[in-house]
């Protein structure tokens, strides 16, 4: 697909200095780029490059100029760099229709421009939206509802009642409402607690390949609007997380545990149950929380604590072994001292 320069800085509120009827066929790093392509630099290095690269124009942020190449300045190069991609390259599209393979329960309903994939199974009385895409593979229970928009990437399971709001988004091998992990010791077994809960994923949510969210024991388990969860997380029963957070891979989240809105939870973070996080709160990789975090604060480390305080604590963590090799000799000088004063006792 070819896009004249002009065409793109329209699209994504940018500015052209030089040939705006240049015409860009795809988009490149610089080091990889080809006649025709757009790249893009953050800083003066990587503008460097790219005004030596064979790019026909680039994309900056900042206040550069160029005698060799067209330049589409734009307010920031980040996120027009994820406006211009979908230009160069579309998704794919589906056409409407059941595949010959899916088995759809009778009281199943489909939206007539929604797609689906081979093998699907819909339970009764589930509800696929306007223009849903299910790839392949996909396990929709009984009572389910897809709103518009929303896809299924091949193998997703949604267990019965499980609710997806609009434009969502489930990559492949998630799990979205299997049971809770919750036991209790009876006679010297562990009796299943069951849970008669389910899901409700709001609109523009984004979940990561081989996720699993666990549906409520009672109520539900609650996914806010817009909020983007990685590969490989696990969200346990009856955890609420708001709106627009970010959650990374390998993190967790147990029981009834409250996040508010614009949380970050990093790599490997793991947070305790019935717990309490505020609006806007960071939590650094690999950290375990165990208590409740107040709005607008910064979290590390095991167990997590503030990030000012904790940053006090690695440096003198460091100087533990000289303080141990310098206390040892403290005491052994103690030690011979004593000896001495003791034995010029009369």
């Amino acid at each position: 697909m070819a896009l004249t320069a002009g065409e793109i800085a329209k699209q994504i509120e940018g500015e052209v200095l030089g040939d705006g009827a240049i015409q860009l066929t795809g988009f490149a790093p610089a080091d990889k780029a080809r006649a025709g392509d757009l790249t893009f630099a953050e800083n003066q290095t990587y503008f460097h490059r790219a005004e030596q690269s064979a790019a026909a124009a680039i994309m900056v942020d900042g206040q550069f100029t160029s005698a060799k190449k067209t330049l589409i300045r734009v307010p920031n190069a980040r996120i027009a760099f994820a406006k211009v991609l979908p230009l160069f390259f579309p998704e794919p599209t589906f056409a409407p229709g059941v595949h010959p393979t899916a088995a759809l329960a009778a009281s199943a309903q489909v939206d007539p421009s929604a797609h689906i994939g081979p093998h699907c199974v819909l339970g009764e009385q589930a509800r696929v939206g306007p223009r849903c895409i299910l790839h392949g593979g996909n396990h929709v229970g009984a009572q389910c509802v897809l709103g518009a928009d929303t896809q299924l990437f091949p193998n997703v399971v949604l267990y019965p009642r499980t609710q997806i709001g609009q434009r969502v988004r489930i990559h492949a091998g998630a799990v979205i409402g299997s049971d809770g992990f919750g036991y209790v010791l009876d006679s010297g077994t562990h009796r299943k607690v069951p849970h008669i809960g389910h899901i409700i994923i709001q609109d523009d949510v984004e979940i990561g390949a081989n996720t699993t969210i666990d549906r409520g024991a009672l109520g539900p388990t609650s996914i806010g609007r817009g909020t983007k969860i990685d590969n490989l997380v696990q969200i346990a029963h009856n955890v609420a997380l708001g709106e627009h957070c970010l959650v990374i891979a390998q993190a967790g989240v147990a029981g009834s545990t409250k996040l508010g809105n614009f949380v970050t939870l990093a790599g490997q973070v793991g947070l305790a149950g019935h717990l309490k996080i505020g609006n806007h709160v960071t939590i650094a990789a690999q950290s375990g929380v165990m208590h409740d975090i107040p709005d607008d604060e910064k979290w590390f480390g095991y167990p997590a604590q503030p990030d000012r305080q904790a940053k006090r604590q690695i440096p003198a963590i460091q100087q533990l072994p000289e303080l141990i090799r310098l206390v040892a000799e403290l005491e052994k000088k103690l030690a011979e001292a004593t000896a001495i004063a003791a034995s010029k006792k009369p």
